[in-house]
């Protein structure tokens, strides 16, 4: 995978204007088999959550010899494909005002189906208020949580679980959401959750946490002074107000104690000396837009002055917010970030999560479903289901729902087939970040990706339909899709932070969940079908041509053959032209498009010095397409690193993204290639060359979430050394990662805007050997 070209959020209450209206029955999806329902009602907010499970289409591929088809037709293609139903568990988590309560309640009672449960987990004050209600309407009894004991659960569901779940807030910035790397270990943290009043709680494991402060001057305070000063009675009107306000025409500030003489102080003078310190003094009548940004500095100022000293006590770097105050608020996350920082000087930053509106419904759903030990499993977000992040300009809400007036955030997350870790290869997991580039920080490259990806939807809907010929609704779920996939991008345009940093990854993980949405589970397998067959019945002429080389001509020949293979790449516009309008392009073709050497990055002299070295343990190498890219390249490759007494673990995606290899056509491709190859079939037969999947079914590759059977066979085996392909997994993602071993990097430029923003040209070749500091 390289590129988009292919032929053939937020809180409530803000921007009604600008919502999605959808039916209801795309706000609560996938009713008819919910099995699990929470609750978390708040003073303003009710959250949802259920678990369902959700039927979808994926493509299988088996060998002819299990269908009993003929042995013509199996030299003619590798393999079978069948389109199978398949089960995969769902969380849904809606959020809503809890004026719209009774009408959602009904709605969910009409559409229920036959839910496992006869109880409902709730969690937050209004579990109490509402309980009868909640046990009239769909006839579950209400069993009450522990507010906290969910707050913390959900806290550790998200923060383990959703990349740059939690950002820092940077006023004036652009962009002002700076995500965080995930810590792959998210203990010890303080949470600090501002509702009516304050909690400050310390959490040191999944289960052991303490509350160790807190405050009555919180959210309600703001609330009830806000009402009192400016006979505005809704909370978000307050920080509305509280956006437009000056609160140096109310607050008293250090230069209007002392003048200029603030600097021989120390001191600034923008600092406030007095909270409304100029009412004291004056019979003037204050704004009220003035005395609500006064009212929102002087309880933030607090709250933030609060948090710091616990942190430092207890000697925790990590703080984040969350509650009811903060809901996204911009003016509200900017004041508690300038306090923190203020007070800490800098050494405690203030952290908050993208999803903390979901922390209590989640936690109580966990709660709720113990028995079935969902923790124990690694979740993703549904890009294609959840809303985003909202913009700080009050005018532009997030992609959400509306039902009957009313605004709805949605979060959608799937279960993951199994556990993901980080590769223990990393040199700092913790400071780890998979994408070379984060378009919420370049306008330049954003505006180039996204056009670029507009301007491929044509295709890939071409392709989706092409790629089911049998079904009759294949059209028109295509153009779900392109629909779908359309509001995505214009989402991305206006809040490029919508699902946290913005990346091409991101931008073709969201096209991937949405043609799952529509059921294209693989567009591209009839291709990758095909093209094994064509490459197959090259491979044993291109080993015998590489076998006549003498050993130097070879290793240069080999990677050669590596960078040509990774021509064959249907996600770049540059290569899919080519090769639909001429089917006779083929491997020695594409090493003719390669750029000579010396190549744009070129370390091949230093890899080739190495290999005159020892050989290597255990080389691990994540491939990248099918066809001749995976059998006339990488296996070719793999098969002189056996022959050196290198053990060699090939890595492919669980699941279809592109025309990428997954581990299911690895093993039929690896089949054929034993038949044909003794340096193969002993390598297989003696466990010296294994095939693993990824636990990834994206085109780009995230060392930090890896199958943790991978990981754990990569310490068993001691590998030293690292090999990534392509454009997507060693360019756009894990250019600059830091291994703790031998690793290389290669790829073929076949993005031309790429290529001249790297200094090249199309087809320039990145190989990039390095080796760690001794």
């Amino acid at each position: 995978m390289a590129e988009c070209g292919a032929s053939g959020g937020g809180s409530s209450g803000d921007g009604l204007d600008k919502s999605i209206t959808l039916p209801p029955d795309e706000i609560f999806r996938n009713l008819e088999n919910a099995k699990r329902f929470a609750i978390d009602i708040g003073g303003s907010l009710t959250k949802l959550a259920y678990y369902s499970t959700v039927q979808h289409k994926v493509a299988r591929v088996r060998s002819f010899d299990h269908a009993g088809q003929d042995a013509e037709r199996d030299r003619e293609s590798p393999y079978e494909i069948s389109v199978q139903e398949e089960v995969t568990p769902r969380l849904h988590f809606i959020k809503f005002e809890n004026s719209y309560i009774e009408a959602c309640l009904d709605f969910v009672r009409d559409h229920l189906v036959n839910t496992e449960t006869k109880v409902i987990h709730a969690t937050g004050g209004g579990a109490y208020k509402f309980k009868d209600l909640i046990e009239q309407k769909l006839g579950l009894r209400v069993a009450k949580e522990d507010v906290m004991t969910c707050l913390i659960k959900g806290c550790n569901f998200v923060l383990k679980n959703i990349p740059h779940e939690a950002f820092a807030y940077q006023k004036d910035a652009d962009p002002e959401f700076r995500f965080q790397t995930n810590h792959p270990h998210i203990f010890p943290y303080l949470l600090v959750n501002i509702g009516s009043g304050v909690s400050i709680v310390k959490v040191e494991t999944e289960d052991r946490f303490e509350w160790i402060g807190g405050s009555s001057i919180g959210g309600g305070t703001f609330w009830g002074l806000g009402a009192l000063l400016t006979r505005t009675q809704k909370f978000d009107e307050l920080l509305h107000l509280a956006a437009r306000g000056q609160h140096a025409n109310v607050d008293m500030l250090v230069q209007d104690i002392y003048g200029g003489a603030h600097q021989t102080l120390g001191l600034s003078g923008n600092l406030i000396a007095s909270s409304f310190g100029k009412s004291a003094t004056t019979d003037q009548e204050f704004f009220p837009e003035d005395m609500a940004k006064s009212l929102l500095h002087m309880i933030s100022n607090d709250i933030g002055q609060l948090a710091c000293f616990y942190a430092r006590l207890h000697g925790l770097d990590r703080v984040y917010f969350g509650g009811f105050f903060i809901r996204g608020h911009p003016v509200t996350m900017r004041t508690i970030t300038y306090s923190i920082s203020f007070f800490s000087k800098g050494e405690v930053q203030a952290l908050f999560l993208r999803h903390e509106g979901y922390l209590g419904a989640i936690g109580a759903f966990l709660k709720g479903a113990e028995q079935d030990n969902p923790d124990q499993y690694s979740w993703g977000e549904n890009y294609a289901g959840s809303s985003g992040l909202m913009s700080s300009a009050p005018e532009l809400g997030p992609a959400q729902g509306t039902l009957k007036g009313g605004t709805f955030d949605l979060l959608e997350m799937d279960r993951l087939e199994r556990p993901l870790v980080s590769l223990p290869l990393l040199l700092d997991p913790a400071s780890y970040v998979p994408d070379t580039v984060d378009l919420t920080d370049d306008a330049l490259a954003r505006k180039y990706w996204l056009g670029c990806f507009e301007d491929a939807l044509d295709g890939v809907v071409k392709r989706a339909v092409a790629s089911q010929p049998g079904a009759a609704d294949a059209a028109e779920r295509a153009e779900k899709f392109r629909h779908k996939y359309w509001d995505k991008l214009q989402t991305l345009r206006l809040q490029p932070f919508a699902y946290g940093t913005l990346t091409v990854r991101s931008l073709l993980d969201t096209r991937e969940h949405c043609l799952n949405e529509f059921n294209f589970p693989d567009p591209y397998s009839q291709v990758k079908q095909k093209e094994n067959g064509v490459a197959l019945r090259c491979f044993r002429q291109v080993v015998q041509a590489l076998d006549a080389l003498a050993w130097e001509e070879r290793q240069l020949a080999l990677v050669r053959g590596l960078l040509a293979g990774n021509v064959f790449d249907w996600g770049a516009k540059a290569v899919s032209d080519v090769l639909e309008s001429d089917p006779q392009f083929g491997f020695e073709e594409a090493k003719r498009k390669l750029e000579e050497r010396p190549w744009l990055v070129d370390s091949y002299d230093t890899w080739l010095q190495r290999l005159k070295g020892p050989p290597h343990k255990c080389a691990l190498i994540f491939a990248d397409n099918s066809g001749v890219d995976v059998i006339l390249g990488v296996f070719p490759f793999v098969r002189e690193l056996l022959s050196r007494g290198t053990e060699v673990i090939l890595a492919c995606n669980s699941g279809p993204a592109l025309n990428d290899v997954t581990y299911g056509e690895s093993l039929l491709v690896a089949e054929h290639i034993a038949a044909m190859d003794p340096v193969i079939h002993s390598a297989l037969g003696e466990e010296r060359l294994l095939l693993m999947q990824t636990g990834s079914s994206s085109p780009c590759l995230d060392l930090s979430r890896l199958d943790e059977r991978l990981a754990v066979l990569v310490q068993e085996r001691g590998a030293d050394l690292v090999v990534i392909e392509g454009m997507g997994r060693a360019v756009h993602t894990n250019y600059g990662a830091a291994l703790r071993c031998e690793s290389l990097k290669l790829a073929v430029l076949k993005n031309p805007w790429l290529a001249t923003r790297l200094g090249g040209r199309l087809f320039s070749v990145i190989f990039k050997f390095e080796a760690p500091a001794q």
